[in-house]
């Protein structure tokens, strides 16, 4: 396998499944102390699942699962077994190899973690994609190239507190009435926010300028970027409260060239192409160090 330039930028791999680069995903959460966790009776935890000789027990397993949050406690701890397993699998290698020796920890990483660093920078190489390579890919998914929406907005927000069950029932009937008093007459808006408005923007008549996606309160923006140009017909809700909504323009984002997203889209590819070559190094391991256990915690996630 090749070495990687260490001045060159990195782009962290990270497991299938997982959000953590590899090297973290490999040390969070690891006890000092082995055997450490609930125990059943006063007797050691069960274990059902194996790396080679090393055990890996129910009481590790049920550590590991407060970081693999999932929809069923089945799903959680496939996901805890299978990053216990990536860490040992990666273990066994690094002394198999004797890397530990042959690295120094740097910045606030451990000995353990420079080890596995060391040993993913051998083994798995860095291809860097080709400009056609690249620009297949732009060719290909141009629609996902664009610059984001904008949309300019105007609102009146009468406010209510989460908790204040009246209040927003109160809020939410008299945004129902202003709706329907500027249907008739909609040069008023500017007037109704100066009046009823609990947002400082009414000294602006109730203008909240171009707005992109994330910019406001995340309830807020799901609702106003599906809304058509012109005067909402119902209130919209948010935390604070029921907002009358004008949606005065809409201005899609335009197409960005290939120039402008070259680097996204090259660590998009480098990346993937790392990943596919980290999941076939992995299975190399699992034949290495054989896996036991695993596929039975698996198949109940998906039972």
């Amino acid at each position: 396998m090749v070495g990687t330039n260490p001045d060159a930028r990195r782009i962290p791999l990270t497991i299938i499944g997982s959000s953590k680069p590899v090297i973290q995903e490999a040390h969070d959460h690891q006890q000092d102390t082995k055997g450490d966790g609930p125990r059943t009776l006063g007797q050691p935890a069960p274990c059902y699942l194996f790396v080679g000789d090393t055990p890996i027990s129910e009481a590790a397993i049920a550590q590991e699962m407060q970081y693999h949050r999932a929809i069923t406690p089945e799903h959680s701890r496939a996901g805890a077994a299978r990053a216990l397993v990536v860490r040992e699998l990666l273990r066994l290698e690094v002394a198999r190899l004797g890397l530990s020796d042959e690295v120094q920890a740097s910045g606030q990483e451990t000995q353990e973690e420079a080890s596995i660093r060391l040993l993913l920078e051998r083994e798995i190489e860095d291809r860097v994609p080709s400009e056609d390579d690249c620009r297949r890919y732009y060719a290909q998914n141009q629609e996902r190239f664009r610059a984001p929406d904008r949309i300019r907005v105007r609102h009146i927000l009468l406010g209510a507190a989460a908790d204040d069950v009246t209040g927003r029932i109160r809020a939410n009937a008299e945004g129902e009435r202003l709706i329907g008093e500027l249907k008739a007459d909609p040069v008023l808006f500017a007037d109704f926010a100066m009046r009823y408005s609990d947002c400082p923007s009414k000294e602006q008549g109730g203008e909240l300028g171009w707005l992109q996606r994330g910019q406001t309160t995340p309830e807020f923006d799901r609702q106003i970027f599906r809304l058509r140009e012109g005067l909402t017909a119902f209130p919209v809700e948010s935390r604070w409260g029921y907002h009358v909504v004008s949606i005065d323009e809409i201005q899609p984002g335009e197409a960005l060239d290939f120039e402008q997203v070259r680097v996204q889209i090259s660590d998009y590819l480098e990346l993937q192409v790392r990943q596919r070559e980290l999941q076939h190094y992995l299975l190399g391991l699992k034949e290495r160090y054989e896996v036991r256990g695993l596929e039975e915690i698996e198949a109940l996630a998906t039972a």
